[in-house]
């Protein structure tokens, strides 16, 4: 193979994962972007991409930007690994190609139709709950009190909320670097690690959840023996925190411009629409990795070999390149299917039809009975080093 010629990736010597950065990524993605199709993030030693085109090259080009090594920073391969792999967000195609189709005979379009009901009757017991209240706190009251009840039922999974919660959050700390977020989630998930294990086997699948369908699928030879508790793992993570996430920006952008929630409540049909502007504006997952199989040029610029490359779904859905006014929320943008937040590719997240329906179902209920959803304080954002999404959020709601 012939050396490549481009230039070397603009070397940045910041650290995305700051206390600052995390509270408000904004400034740094601008930088980020208008410095390079890709830069060397020099306090990590990985590659950060945070435009809207190469982020989808970097996402879905798997013979450049391979998943084998892991979709976190660290590479899975090498020695000292804390973690297997993903038997399904960490392999490539063809083999990959493979194991989603069996997953996907699981969770066909057909199957997540069946739970629109239950989803909807849960909704609407939440929704008046927190109408009546008036004054809520809509990650608690609304985004997790929704999503922390119905999907782990569909899952088969009997799992406390405040577990499911802290799993997450470790989960999205350990997919970035190996700082001190990471070292204080992992002294407080400590107690339960052993539990965590275990409430993915087989035996506490609960009768007719897709958890179940999983360990089924395994025993007719679609996935590789062993790996049934590492699919449920990764459905367990890829159906709740970013949902929730997303969920809560959502209603902080409906509650912060009101002249967007009137568009919505005059068409019911644009709830999907603020979803995905909200899932563009504030991306739940932030970033994710792959790694260079060789040398590879990527947007004129030149990046080394087995090297990771982290693709910043959160810089690329505010490309200006992609985007007009990127920063102003409009529910009536075209979105779908062009955002990143779902990612790209073969890869792309095979949750996304039970996030949509799970927010169709909740933000259609509470907007059903308000007139109006305005701030009553600060929101805060927890602070996740891979996960944008909100710990607090005050609301007042005014009933319709």
């Amino acid at each position: 193979m012939s050396a490549i010629l481009a230039p070397d990736a603009p070397v940045l010597d910041e650290d995305p994962f700051s206390d600052e950065n995390i509270a408000n990524p904004y400034p740094f993605f601008e930088r980020m972007r208008e410095l390079a199709p890709a830069v060397f993030i020099a306090p990590h030693g990985y590659y950060a991409v945070g435009r809207h085109q190469e982020a989808g090259i970097v996402a879905s080009d798997y013979a450049r930007f391979t998943t084998e090594g892991g979709v976190g920073m660290s590479d899975i391969r090498k020695p000292g690994a804390w973690r297997t792999r993903s038997p399904i967000a960490e392999l490539d195609p063809p083999e990959h190609t493979r194991v989603r189709a069996a997953l996907q005979k699981i969770l066909s379009p057909l199957v997540i139709k069946t739970w629109k009901e239950k989803f909807a009757h849960r909704a609407e017991d939440v929704a008046e709950r927190v109408v009546a209240k008036g004054n809520i706190d809509g990650v608690a009251d609304i985004a997790e009190a929704f999503v922390l009840d119905v999907f782990p039922s569909v899952l088969g999974i009997n799992v406390p909320p405040e577990r499911i919660k802290l799993t997450g959050e470790l989960n999205f700390n350990q997919i970035g670097p190996n700082n001190e977020r990471v070292a204080r989630t992992l002294e407080r998930a400590g107690p339960i690690m052993d539990w965590y294990q275990q409430v993915l086997q087989r035996e506490y699948m609960l009768p007719g959840g897709f958890g179940e369908k999983i360990y089924l699928a395994e025993d007719a030879g679609d996935f590789d023996k062993g790996t049934a508790p590492l699919h449920v793992r990764t459905f367990f993570r890829a159906g709740v925190d970013t949902t929730i996430a997303g969920i809560g920006s959502t209603l902080k952008l409906l509650s912060e411009h009101p002249d967007q929630l009137a568009k919505v409540q005059a068409n019911p049909a644009l709830i999907k629409g603020a979803f995905e502007e909200a899932l563009r504006m504030e991306s739940p997952a932030q970033v994710m990795f792959r790694t260079t199989t060789g040398e590879v040029e990527l947007g004129g610029v030149r990046l080394r070999a087995d090297t990771k490359v982290g693709y910043h779904m959160g810089a690329a859905n505010r490309d200006p390149r992609q985007w007009k006014d990127p920063d102003r929320f409009d529910v009536t943008r075209q979105t779908t299917g062009v955002h990143r937040a779902f990612g790209v590719g073969a890869h792309v997240c095979i949750g996304q039809m039970i996030a949509r329906l799970e927010a169709e179902c909740i933000l259609g209920a509470v907007l059903r009975r308000v007139r109006r959803i305005e701030p009553a304080g600060p929101a805060q954002w927890r602070p996740v080093n891979t996960l944008r999404t909100l710990d607090v959020l005050p609301l007042t709601l005014v009933g319709a």
